[in-house]
């Protein structure tokens, strides 16, 4: 379905590809933390990544984040049909672009008959277009995220990012750092006054394939070879935030899973051996790694793993931060309660 999206896209001047975002977790092998029967939730939620190649643009930083960005054409692109997307600045508006794929995918749905699919409403500063598709017993959400692939060098505010030297060695870091600026439209809240024209860097692409080589050494979790429990412990916080969210939806809003993949990150290059993370040692792992995600949580500090100057725990949501602390510790000095409840 996504690739005829794309193809019709590119019919009215979004020439778009698809490609597959990170991939989602499936159920922990035997989930939750040693000794603890726990379940970890099927994943009913996956995003996609529509990526339109453009030639070099220039970067206005919109902030002091590093993250966010307006774009110009430095010059007259070859993608001509991009023209008409631009502000009365001359800046490429991510409304405009956005409500034009809204358009098209609207109007792809209509042709889809089974399974039934719905385009959501729009939520407010998201940068993804939302699909519902059901699929009984539990509807799939698809988040569809337009994307801009520019091949150019990364901006200064990732060079002291990706930190990655002793978990994953100094060349893998270059080769990481040779790929495509990848951008995602995205509102800037900071604005006083919101345009549509903001830009956000994203590195899923990069992620994904650290997810997928994630050892110290190349043959960290393959078939005959030792594993180590880094993807385990990532699923049973991430798990742990999303069963918190729906216990305190308000009180917790400004958390995603995001904040808890930066943190594990970090965690990575702080314990970076393959023996740090032994499968044997989920339990010490995984509260090795939630302490670490605790004292962010306390400090209100929780640099981007890859712009290192863009906290994503504002000191402005403390009370969020202690909210959420507090509730995490509740669970800990219980034993993971929520991990054996039942939705």
């Amino acid at each position: 379905m996504y690739v005829h999206l794309a193809r019709d896209a590119a019919g009215t001047g979004l020439a778009l590809k698809p490609q597959q975002a990170p991939a989602l977790a499936r159920r922990a092998g035997k989930p939750g933390v040693n000794r603890r029967r726990s379940r970890i939730s099927e994943p009913n939620e996956f995003d996609i990544m529509l990526v339109m190649p453009v030639e070099r643009l220039q970067l206005d930083e919109s902030d002091d984040t590093g993250a966010y960005y307006y774009l110009r054409f430095k010059r007259n692109p070859k993608e001509r049909y991009l023209l008409k997307f631009l502000d009365e600045e001359g800046k490429l508006s991510a409304l405009k672009m956005l409500q034009a794929l809204r358009k098209i995918i609207k109007q792809e749905v209509k042709n889809i008959k089974n399974p039934e699919v719905t385009v959501k409403r729009k939520k407010a500063g998201s940068p993804a277009i939302t699909l519902q598709i059901k699929n009984p017993p539990a509807d799939i959400s698809v988040d569809i995220i337009l994307t801009l692939e520019v091949q150019q060098s990364w901006p200064p505010s990732t060079q002291d990012g990706l930190k990655i030297e002793e978990w994953m060695g100094r060349k893998v870091r270059g080769q990481f750092r040779n790929n495509s600026i990848y951008l995602v439209a995205k509102e800037n809240k900071k604005e006083k006054v919101l345009r549509g024209n903001t830009w956000r860097l994203s590195f899923s692409h990069i992620e994904k394939t650290m997810m997928n080589n994630h050892g110290n050494t190349k043959t960290c979790c393959e078939s005959d070879r030792p594993k180590c429990c880094r993807k385990s412990c990532l699923k049973l916080l991430k798990y742990l935030l999303e069963q918190l969210k729906m216990k305190h939806t308000k009180e917790l809003e400004k958390f995603c899973s995001y904040h808890v993949k930066t943190a594990f990150f970090h965690s990575c290059v702080m314990w970076p051996k393959d023996t740090d993370w032994h499968v044997g040692d989920l339990d010490h792992c995984f509260q090795r790694y939630l302490g670490y995600f605790l004292d962010c949580l306390q400090e209100c500090r929780l640099p981007h793993f890859f712009i290192p100057q863009y906290n994503l725990l504002s000191p402005e949501d403390k009370a969020s931060s202690d909210f959420l602390s507090k509730a995490i510790s509740h669970q800990w000095n219980n034993g993971f309660p929520i991990f054996q409840e039942r939705y």
